[in-house]
């Protein structure tokens, strides 16, 4: 883990945001000393929603919305756009089981993304919510596309924040899903070994690094880290890396944007979006944009950036 970790950081070839993605384990390896306590939604919400793989929030009142973080991230991850989304929206914020603090539930089992897919499934259907758009970011991207393949009338468009379809290709360009099994349960097990345990704070210091440019960021990221737990987030880790959904981009009609990190320390735009633009190549009705001087969590990096994407996605 270390070696594969240490590699991606140090490969030039690899873009900023192409990096992020795949230390998508950066989001569970952080030592407990670093905790901090993420700032409260500012938005009176209905009592929480409890599934078998998520739980859900809701807040404010208007056209729905669903909001999906990313590996080991709780749903304070989006706290800093809650306050204004639910001014006009009503905003259904999911919390995978296990990655914030809370009870695993479901997700001590194989099937995590399939089981956070069938929830929002059974969610979005017992609303009557119709279809909504849903915003997910890193390993909640990959689900949001899960979902849209899946269940076409769920989702009306979908707005996917540093994520791709395959993560694969950024290990070696030719990787297949059953090629990367063998590294994707090494890290599985690595990753649930820590249960319980504190990450290295040399490997730990790294990764923050890697996830988040300003420090404050740095510091919120690994405080929800802290609080995940290693068994939930190596499964899936697991899933997310032999997760191959290039070949049913072509089926998926509901309009996608992706919004890309990119900094020109870390290979520049054009290197970065064509990156993504290849990887989405085959999704009919896709659109690239970069958003620049930011990390894999561009709502901390770069709050207004993200908020100003959001709202004009939301139109």
């Amino acid at each position: 883990m270390k070696r594969l970790l240490a590699c991606a950081c140090r490969n030039s070839q690899l873009p900023w945001g192409a990096i992020l993605i795949a230390l998508l384990a950066a989001n569970g390896f952080f030592n407990r000393a670093h905790a901090s306590v993420a700032a409260p939604i500012r938005a009176a919400a209905d009592p929480v929603v409890q599934m078998a793989h998520i739980s859900v929030q809701v807040v404010g009142r208007g056209s729905p919305v669903i909001l999906i973080p990313g590996l080991s991230s709780p749903r304070a991850t989006w706290d800093g756009v809650v306050p204004a989304l639910a001014k006009n929206h009503r905003v259904y914020l999911v919390q995978v089981n296990g990655f914030g603090g809370d009870d695993p539930r479901g997700n001590l089992q194989p099937g995590i993304l399939d089981g956070v897919v069938a929830d929002l499934h059974t969610l979005i259907a017992d609303k009557k919510l119709g279809a909504v758009p849903v915003v997910g970011h890193s390993m909640g991207g990959l689900v949001s596309l899960m979902l849209a393949q899946a269940h076409p009338g769920d989702v009306q468009k979908a707005l996917i924040v540093d994520a791709l379809p395959f993560i694969g290709t950024l290990f070696a360009p030719a990787a297949t899903a059953e090629a990367l099994k063998p590294q994707a349960e090494m890290m599985r097990a690595q990753m649930a070994s820590l249960y319980g345990k504190p990450f290295p704070d040399q490997v730990g210091q790294m990764i923050a690094r890697q996830n988040a440019l300003k420090p404050a960021s740095q510091a919120q990221v690994a405080g929800w880290s802290a609080k995940a737990d290693m068994r939930v987030s190596g499964q899936a880790l697991y899933e997310d890396m032999i997760t191959d959904l290039r070949p049913v981009l072509p089926k998926i009609t509901a309009p996608i944007t992706v919004l890309v990190p990119w900094t020109d320390a870390r290979g520049g735009e054009q290197q970065v979006l064509g990156l993504y633009r290849a990887q989405y190549a085959g999704a009919p009705n896709v659109t690239i944009r970069g958003v620049g001087d930011s990390g894999h969590f561009i709502m901390l990096d770069q709050p207004a950036a993200f908020e100003q994407a959001l709202m004009a996605f939301l139109g």
